[in-house]
């Protein structure tokens, strides 16, 4: 049971982190766009600038617990998705320290380096955070002793990229409807067109990365079969999706806009999680060798207390982080020489 529950915690922490550092991940793949200057760059950096590093902890804690979780998924993540794990890391790096070092010179070329820096940083972080979703519905060729020894290339295929390209459009649109709420002025407007055109394009790729979907793994429709109540989890998704139709038809509705992006974000990877469960990783070489809740799952003694650890902490990190965006809601205001 202790794995069940298990596989629910660590399905939340990641979605948290997705929603949360999500609108971060889309403010740097547009800034470069929507902000015509150094000031509205500014004023979009200072709109995350208080969150950022908290919002990351949902990813870090995740990979975290998954050590005393589920060891033999960890395992094999570390050694078969190396490269990957570690392009992840450095682009995580790179964004902190381009958000970090930026202002401490003023200088324009510095500035702009930066900018480039933080924008690469998070265009290919939601790229391939979205190819790893995509992998993980497709399956991939994991053997006998549960370890992966393809190449990097093999995880870059059509599907991946298709739900990677479908990731960096949904938290695209995410920063840009988070942005209508932080922003005022020519920025704001700019927000609202962005966001406008934006779900549409998101939009057309939910539509047809499911349909790519089934066609890859016809098998993901068998939790929704057997149990027909998981069908409200992606029905999150459209609830979110309608919402956005509202928000991108009235450019007042900002805040309609943001949970119309929220929604859709937890729907989407909620459905996900239903349809592979109990599998993390499938195999396609013998589905008896997939990844699942089962053989790589610790003890249930282990489990458990390392549930209520986690537990607590994550507690922890929901008062920290309601209390930082509470204290930082509003617009975004600098004086005309912030940098």
């Amino acid at each position: 049971m202790t794995n069940v529950i298990w596989f629910w915690v660590l399905g939340g922490m990641l979605i948290a982190y997705a929603v949360l550092d999500g609108f971060d991940l889309g403010v740097g793949a547009l800034h470069l766009w929507i902000a015509r200057d150094n000031y509205e760059r500014r004023v979009a950096l200072n709109a995350i600038g208080p969150v950022w590093n908290g919002n990351e902890v949902w990813l870090i804690a995740a990979g975290g617990m998954m050590v005393v979780s589920f060891p033999g998924l960890y395992a094999s993540a570390f050694s078969g998705f190396y490269l990957a794990l570690m392009m992840v890391l450095w682009l995580l790096i790179l964004r902190g320290v381009s958000i970090e070092v930026r202002g401490q010179i003023d200088h324009p070329l510095w500035r702009s380096f930066w900018d480039a820096c933080f924008w690469i940083g998070s265009l290919l972080l939601a790229l391939l955070l979205g190819v790893a979703l995509g992998n993980v519905l497709r399956g991939l060729p994991v053997q006998a002793d549960h370890l992966f020894q393809g190449t990097f290339t093999l995880l870059l295929n059509p599907y991946a990229l298709l739900t990677g390209v479908l990731s960096v459009a949904v938290l695209a649109w995410h920063g840009a409807n988070y942005l209508r709420l932080k922003t005022g002025g020519a920025l704001l407007e700019r927000a609202r067109r962005w966001s406008a055109g934006l779900y549409w394009i998101m939009l057309g790729l939910v539509i047809v990365s499911t349909v790519f979907t089934f066609m890859v793994r016809s098998a993901l429709t068998g939790n929704y079969r057997q149990h027909p109540a998981g069908l409200l989890l992606p029905l999150i998704g459209v609830a979110g999706l309608a919402l956005g139709f509202v928000g991108s038809r009235h450019a007042e509705r900002d805040r309609t806009a943001f949970r119309a992006s929220v929604l859709t974000i937890i729907g989407l990877l909620s459905a996900a999680a239903f349809s592979v469960f109990p599998n993390f990783v499938a195999s396609t070489l013998n589905p008896a060798w997939s990844l699942n809740i089962y053989n790589t799952a610790s003890t249930p003694h282990a489990q458990f207390t390392a549930l209520i650890a986690n537990l607590v902490g994550m507690l922890g990190v929901v008062v920290y982080s309601t209390y930082i965006h509470r204290i930082f809601r509003g617009k975004v205001h600098l004086d005309e020489h912030g940098y």
